[in-house]
């Protein structure tokens, strides 16, 4: 087994090893604010049924837990964020299971939060402090790694390519964008001719981001996504130019219409997460960290590329098509 493997599945044992042998706080019931980045896409649903399945659990274990799902709408309203994170600090929650917006500006209010005995799991995308309890997420370097090199494969090699970025201040993102720069740069058959261009939050901005890119650009041979949001709005400039499957597309997160455009040929590969698993262990690894046991400083939820030529594999399958809405009905 790929010692990496080894690692992050020691980690997850440890987690839940840890809550097995947590000491039940009887009735009580602890309050586990769940703070996604935004709310509308579909890996923070998946994010959102996993905190879910934790909850029924820990529940059937004899430990009460109530999950309060809240963010907001957009992934680049941080003031909102903030006041999210702000609310649950003055109403004493028990935990906080926060994926930050920005880096940067969620530190202030993450560190009020445990100077107030209300502790935090980091989850997603990084946040520079050391004061959280634990940082579980996918390996985003590796993540942008893979989807360079996975490029690189489908154009044998050589040709015109682009990475458009997602945000300022989005750790995950970043990261990503990271990896990828680093990793296509061992190919010098392969031309970055643009990297400095910013999508933005929504599907309509990167929409919008793309179409001037082709029309800046009209020797295009691939284009690298990192999150979902930029991957739909590439998908819909590629549609509406009429140049889905002719432009290389490998994008990040596997929403309805990115895994759609797997099947139909638009999409010739997608770096996938497991956002299910990393909310469901946000909220394992809090619920251990309030019952006072020793859990990991961080955890690595695993990455992998699906292709149309894997995508049908179990495995791969399961990643695709997660099932949050299985969680999220059961909730209701």
């Amino acid at each position: 087994m790929n010692p990496l493997k080894c690692l992050a599945t020691a980690a997850v044992l440890c987690v839940l090893f840890a809550f097995g042998l947590a000491d039940s706080r009887g009735a009580e019931t602890l309050d586990i604010a769940v703070i996604p980045k935004g709310t509308s896409h579909e890996f923070w649903k998946s994010i959102h049924a996993g905190a879910l399945k934790a909850q029924q659990e820990l529940q059937e274990k004899g430990q009460p837990v109530r999950i309060i799902w809240k963010g907001p709408l957009r992934e680049d309203d941080r003031e909102q964020q903030i006041q999210v994170v702000e609310n649950f600090i003055a109403q004493r929650i028990d935990g906080m299971v926060l994926a930050p917006l920005d880096n940067r500006a969620l530190v202030a209010p993450t560190e009020r939060a445990i100077r107030a005995k209300v502790p935090v799991v980091i989850i997603d995308s990084a946040l520079k402090s050391e004061l959280p309890a634990s940082y579980i997420s996918t390996d985003n370097k590796k993540g942008g790694q893979l989807g360079a090199q996975h490029l690189s494969k489908i154009l044998n090699g050589k040709g015109n390519v682009i990475l458009l970025r997602y945000q300022v201040g989005s750790a995950s993102t970043e990261e990503r964008e990271a990896g990828f720069m680093e990793e296509i740069k061992k190919h010098p058959g392969i031309k970055v001719i643009s990297q400095d261009q910013y999508a933005g939050a929504t599907r309509d901005s990167g929409y919008k981001a793309a179409r001037n890119l082709f029309n800046r650009y009209k020797e295009v041979d691939g284009i690298f996504c990192p999150c979902e949001p930029v991957t739909i709005g590439v998908l819909m400039a590629l549609k509406d130019i009429g140049k889905t499957g002719k432009v290389q597309l490998v994008g990040f997160d596997s929403g309805t219409q990115s895994v759609e455009g797997l099947k139909n040929g638009s999409v010739q590969g997608l770096v996938v997460q497991n956002p299910l698993k990393m909310g469901y262990l946000g909220v394992m690894t809090m619920v251990g960290h309030i019952n006072k046991k020793t859990v990991p400083k961080r955890i690595d939820t695993g990455v992998q590329v699906v292709s149309p030529e894997n995508m049908n594999q179990p495995e791969m399958n399961e990643l695709i098509y997660p099932p949050y809405e299985k969680y999220l009905k059961e909730a209701k």
